[in-house]
């Protein structure tokens, strides 16, 4: 049996659950070999992914995300015993075998698509060092989402050695997790810092035994196989909460595994804070959760309050297993599980001499949920409403000098020169007379500079949806002073789970527009010229120099500010609110005329909504600059995205909030 079972009261907490069916753990890592003999009988699925590639036996990742995996969904009576087999499990391959990193962008793109799945706890081994925790938007948002959701996100602290942080370990409301040894010393190589002191715990992290893709066993070292550790825990207090006849409230559980960590025997005060938060705690934990009293020797562990807050670089996201993983490979030849310590208190006595009802606050949201989307939408996939730019690509050399080869020469400064496909103008005008050509190129949907979809029109109205594409593109290429110019583009589709390689080889997923509709183009002065003058025929007068800056701030805000990837309802919300601009306009007519600025932008769902419908508040919030004491301004309107095309629902409402 693994090492693993050595921690203390374990396999008494497993003696009382494996895991519950309606508890769902994300694996987000490498390939998983799905054969190997310990998951015959795991209730686990890999979704499909950017990386679709099969688990190889000779593989990093395919070894790391297998090993990973069994220490959670290992069945009983295999040679690996996870922690929490009964659990159901979802995979979703981020780590490739050819490429042991992942950009920020694909991580949150791995994250939404756990939390959409139904996981209540996603397991990442794996983040970027940084040097102050900082994150991309993409990976804000992504965490802030499990936050929003109710998803405890439990991420690993990273190897290095170092007082050093990783993402998304670093962010607000992640639990991060170190390694320690047998003896409960942090290892020489976990990392540690102030902000893992407030998140993040220790646990077994050293020999631990797990899968090996194509057959066999191995154990490994490293927080990477820690992590799972703690996330198994989890889910079996989240089994316990439903034993319990109480919803499972993962949040909960992460403020409990914080609050009953353990602090470390360490010999130099200034060690401490390798200890982050304190060790992995099953008995105290237990105690927590079911309403007890903390018990004397954890009673004086300092643990500041759980955060609440999304939180906030570039680069890819380093796999974080041990460097070498083949060098820290050893043979695992049937060794026994080494009993607890005596003083472990035996958990069934302890659930029995508790109260049966907990005293803590039950913190899960109302169990009623909304009626799902239309199953004519949702049988389709998962929508998109994503804004950006458009792009193109061509995806090899081949096809890029193709395109070279058939476009005409290209008259510059009254000089004839070789055609440049890369040149968007050249490009328009070659495609004005070759509008099948439209299908020979790759559009992408970018942000900013990074492209994050691939655009490929399908069905009757995909030649439309092509000449729609190209009077966009021409829009885009313009004069920012021309009446066509287009800034932004809105792009409604559906997520079709294909993928599709670019010429830098990125590989990005492919989005289904349906028809033309939904596909936007605009010029943010224009839009907030319309929206004005929708005021100025509804009021009579407006503040038209107040109104644009304000609309625009509000614009540009969503753009960049809160830029998202337009999966989830919420962002499909958000998104949606931009290119209804004149009820925002109308909203802002009102507050900017008594001297009120926008403050910030939050998107909830809403209590109100018709049948079969997926509805969600979109609130704007406004203050006095000048008078920080004058009641804030609070402005709703709610959003209806069940639909490819999401719509209105109602007129906005206001009220004054001294908050």
């Amino acid at each position: 049996m693994s090492a693993v079972f050595t921690v203390p009261a374990l396999s008494q907490l497993t003696q009382l659950t494996q895991g519950d069916e309606n508890i769902c753990i994300a694996v987000l890592d490498g390939p998983v070999d799905r054969s190997h003999p310990c998951f015959g009988g795991a209730n686990f699925t890999i979704l499909p992914s950017l990386v679709q590639e099969k688990a190889r036996p000779d593989g990093n990742m395919s070894v790391h995300g297998t090993h990973v995996s069994s220490i959670i969904f290992g069945q009983p009576g295999s040679s690996v015993i996870g922690i929490a087999p009964r659990c159901k499990g979802i995979i979703v391959p981020i780590f490739s075998d050819d490429h042991r990193t992942v950009s920020q962008l694909d991580l949150a793109r791995g994250i939404e698509q756990a939390v959409n799945a139904g996981a209540n706890i996603i397991n990442i081994s794996g983040g970027q060092l940084t040097d102050f925790g900082e994150a991309e938007g993409w990976l804000e948002n992504a965490v802030r989402l499990c936050e929003q959701q109710n998803v405890l996100l439990v991420a690993a602290a990273g190897n290095n050695g170092c007082e050093c942080l990783h993402v998304p370990a670093a962010l607000s409301s992640v639990l991060a997790v170190g390694a320690m040894d047998a003896n409960g010393q942090p290892l020489d190589f976990s990392n540690w810092g102030e902000t893992y002191q407030n998140q993040g715990i220790l646990a077994l992290g050293e020999n631990i035994l797990g899968a090996k893709p194509g057959g066999g066993n191995q154990s490994l070292s490293g927080t990477s196989f820690a992590t799972p550790i703690v996330a198994g825990v989890a889910a079996l207090l989240l089994s316990l909460q439903r034993k319990r006849s109480n919803s499972p409230n993962p949040h909960k559980i992460r403020e409990i595994l914080l609050q009953s960590a353990l602090p470390c025997d360490l010999d130099l005060p200034a060690d401490v804070k390798r200890c982050l938060a304190g060790k992995l705690n099953i008995p105290g934990s237990v105690t927590l959760l079911t309403g007890g009293n903390m018990p004397e020797e954890i009673a004086s562990v300092d643990v500041s309050a759980v955060e609440a807050a999304g939180c906030g670089c570039g680069g890819g996201v380093s796999n974080t297993a041990e460097a070498q993983i083949a060098a820290s490979e050893q043979s695992i030849k049937g060794s026994s599980p080494v009993a607890a310590p005596s003083n472990t208190p035996n958990l069934q006595d302890l659930l029995n001499s508790l109260p049966q009802q907990p005293t803590m606050p039950n913190l899960t949201a109302n169990s009623i949920t909304a009626s799902q989307a239309p199953s004519e939408i949702a049988g389709l996939g998962q929508l998109v409403y994503a804004l950006g730019t458009l792009g193109y690509d061509f995806g090899t050399e081949a096809r890029r000098d193709t395109f070279k080869q058939l476009m005409p020469p290209f008259s510059f400064a009254g000089t004839m020169v070789p055609a440049n496909p890369y040149d968007a103008r050249q490009m328009v005008d070659y495609l004005g007379e070759n509008i099948s050509e439209s299908r020979s190129l790759i559009w992408t949907l970018n942000i900013e500079l990074t492209p994050v979809y691939a655009i490929d029109p399908s069905g009757p109205f995909a030649a439309e949806t092509y000449r729609a594409l190209h009077e966009l593109l021409s829009g885009q290429i313009q004069q920012e002073s021309n009446a066509d110019f287009v800034e932004r583009v809105s792009i409604p589709g559906i997520l079709t789970g294909r993928k599709v390689k670019l010429f830098s080889g990125q590989v990005i997923p492919v989005i289904e527009p349906q028809s033309t509709r939904g596909l936007y183009g605009w010029k943010v002065n224009d839009l907030v010229g319309a929206a004005i003058q929708a005021v100025e025929a509804e009021a009579g007068t407006a503040d038209e120099d107040r109104i644009r800056k304000t609309l625009d701030g509000f614009l540009n805000r969503i753009y960049y500010d809160l830029r998202n990837l337009g999966t989830t309802s919420q962002d499909r919300a958000l998104n949606f609110s931009v290119t209804n601009a004149f009820q925002a306009a109308q909203t802002f007519s009102e507050a900017v005329a008594v001297g009120m600025e926008l403050d910030s932008i939050t998107v909830e769902k809403s209590p109100f909504c018709r049948m079969d419908s997926d509805c969600w508040d979109v609130k704007l919030k406004f203050f006095d600059p000048e008078n920080s004491r004058r009641a804030k301004k609070i402005f709703r309107f709610t959003i209806d995205v069940s639909d490819l095309i999401p719509v209105t629902l109602g007129d906005v409402r206001s009220w004054s909030s001294p908050y």
